[in-house]
């Protein structure tokens, strides 16, 4: 997905809003910003919108010499999340269809953004949660996706955000821990899960765990290690979770499911729904591929 003129804005306010999270210093925020006007001046407007977002937050980190901005945070939401975990896991099992629980629930978890919203409480998060359960919900690619989980062999499950990976298990658990890869980021971003994370948050003792080498809140396939690229090119599934991960994967032909909440005008105008509408969406480019597979039968 290229990025549009309206992303542009977000970045400034992403900049603002992360700037003061980390430093009450006029002089830094004004530094950054200015560094970062300069960068969006000249950026490619071809490239994902995790492509610039990695630029931005590399500048912050440099400037502010503060290598995990939202690490504070981050403990929180992986603790609050850990609170909740065992309840919601007796929910899932007690359910009337679990598998679809597990994904209304990692859905839910993706509200934990604060590339979003950096303003972000604990109180939206349990009221997400709870409407997650009840609202109404496109599952026509459900029966598709359980299928596929079933009958994949190596999946790849790319994690979004710190917090949102532990409500990841609950689907983690109904697939199958034992043919899944999860991955988190190489090294902090916005509040974006990494390793530290994964161990926080329990996946470590659930399934394998590899990060993407990268930086970007996204997975930008040709900044990637060779390892995840390697994972990436072997696996028969793909379940790639949030708005970065989307933006930056929804142009590759690849068998990829994508769950997020669609957060901003740009996505739900690129998704034809509504913001806040929880997403179960497959790749429309295999799908395409698919059909001209029929089509020459």
């Amino acid at each position: 997905m290229r990025t549009y003129f309206d992303c542009i804005p977000c970045f400034i306010r992403q900049v603002i809003d992360s700037l003061r999270v980390i430093t009450g210093d006029e002089a830094i925020h004004e530094q950054v910003l200015r560094r970062v006007l300069d960068l969006a001046s000249e950026m490619d407007l071809r490239q994902s919108p995790p492509a610039m977002a990695q630029k931005i937050h590399r500048i912050i980190r440099q400037l502010t010499e503060i290598d995990d901005p939202y690490k504070e945070v981050k403990t929180r939401f992986n603790a609050f999340a850990l609170e909740l975990y065992p309840g919601l896991q007796k929910l899932v099992m007690e359910s009337e269809d679990p598998f679809e629980t597990a994904v209304r629930l990692a859905i839910a978890g993706n509200i934990i953004d604060l590339g979003v919203k950096s303003s972000l409480g604990i109180p939206e998060v349990e009221r997400s949660i709870k409407e997650s359960l009840t609202v109404p919900f496109d599952t026509t690619n459900m029966d598709e996706f359980k299928n596929a989980s079933v009958e994949a062999h190596n999946i790849l499950y790319i994690g979004d955000n710190s917090g949102e990976i532990v409500f990841d298990r609950f689907l983690i658990e109904q697939i199958g821990p034992e043919r899944i890869t999860f991955v988190v980021r190489g090294r902090p971003v916005i509040n974006d899960a990494t390793i530290e994370d994964a161990h926080a948050a329990g996946l470590m003792d659930l399934v394998k765990v590899i990060d993407s080498g990268d930086d970007a809140p996204g997975t930008i396939l040709e900044s990637c290690s060779e390892e995840f690229r390697i994972h990436f090119e072997q696996s028969d599934m793909v379940i790639a979770k949030g708005q970065g991960n989307f933006e930056s994967l929804s142009d590759i032909d690849k068998n990829i499911f994508f769950l997020l909440r669609a957060k901003c005008p740009v996505i739900a105008n690129h998704l034809d729904c509504k913001i806040g509408e929880m997403i179960l969406h497959k790749s429309k480019l295999l799908n395409h591929v698919v059909e001209l597979a029929k089509e020459a039968e």
